[in-house]
């Protein structure tokens, strides 16, 4: 009797543990996954995670959501990532503002842009355009250096905020090429560009597809973009490094999970998203955004972040920009 209660005790406990193994070694993903977007619908981020999205969910058999999680530079969503379960699914989209540059403008960071997260991998890269009013004295990234040398602080240049990419890339510019010009800060990138086209400022770095209407009306100039090379969006626009070797700015996006999600998981991400990059209509759609489709290993994109911070810090320190709390 005893020994055919052992019996049964011990048949108890290994069905128990193989339904756990079972349990435990269920296929990923088997419940759906979430996209954390830091910003607002409708901007350039977030029709970049929905565009891969909606491709991984077709890819995976479960839903990806999208979730907007505004606020604080980026600051609350990105935030909510890090601290959410390290299981894949949860991701955020990760960008040059919230990895690379907020974290070398503000003195109050919650999370660590490099130690925190964990790649699954780029997927965009986009240059900036540098645009001047049609009435300023220069057709040409060099003709606008070699005026603003000749007087100094005599230009003004737009950015939509102390500390935002565009306000950045200015003073890198600036820093390459040796010229002084004013800073005059706005509250967005609309009402920069209204005053750049009346006059009232000199140049200003933007997105491509903000301003590349605009030039094409003959409202504004395009004098360069801020890639090592020209962009497919605007072949004909040359590249600031075509004059100034060395000087490039790109803006970014990337996926990435909290740092301790398992190498397994993490990798069954990465080769179900260099699937979708893959993907001629992803990429074409992507390039409508004025991006570069990218698609990369954990690794790579991990040290394109860390480098990225790193050369925002550096300018950041030689322009001697001061830190917001």
């Amino acid at each position: 009797m005893k020994t055919r209660m052992l019996v049964g005790w011990l048949a108890g406990v290994i069905a128990i543990g193989a339904g756990t193994q079972v349990e435990a070694q269920a296929p990923f993903p088997n419940k759906p996954l979430r996209i954390i977007v830091p910003w607002p619908p409708g901007g350039v981020v977030d029709v970049v995670a929905r565009i891969v999205g909606e491709r991984l969910a077709q890819g995976f058999g479960q839903p990806v959501i999208v979730d907007n999680k505004p606020g604080a530079t980026g600051f609350i969503g990105t935030d909510l990532a890090a601290r959410a379960t390290p299981d894949g699914y949860t991701m955020v989209l990760a960008s040059a503002s919230t990895h690379a540059i907020s974290p070398n403008v503000f003195r109050k960071v919650p999370y660590d842009s490099v130690r925190d997260f964990a790649s699954v991998s780029q997927l965009t890269s986009a240059p900036t355009i540098l645009v001047v009013p049609p009435a300023l004295a220069a057709g040409t990234v060099a003709e606008l250096v070699a005026f603003a040398r000749a007087k100094p602080g005599a230009l003004n240049y737009a950015s939509f905020g102390n500390g935002s990419s565009a306000h950045l890339t200015a003073e890198l510019f600036r820093l390459t090429t040796g010229t002084e010009m004013v800073h005059v800060p706005y509250k967005g990138a609309a009402p920069a560009l209204t005053d750049l086209m009346g006059g009232h400022v000199s140049l200003f770095f933007d997105s491509i597809p903000s301003s590349l209407p605009h030039v094409r009306s003959g409202r504004l100039k395009a004098l360069a973009v801020t890639g090592a090379k020209r962009a497919p969006a605007a072949p004909d626009i040359p590249a600031a490094a075509e004059t100034f070797p060395g000087f490039e700015v790109t803006v970014w996006q990337g996926l990435q999970v909290p740092v301790a999600t398992p190498r397994a998981v993490l990798m069954r991400l990465n080769a179900e998203v260099l699937r979708v990059m893959a993907m001629a209509e992803v990429r074409d759609r992507l390039v409508n955004l004025g991006a570069d489709p990218v698609a990369s290993t954990p690794e790579a994109f991990s040290a394109h972040v860390a480098r990225e911070r790193s050369k925002w810090a550096d300018v950041v320190k030689r322009a001697g920009i001061a830190l917001a709390d």
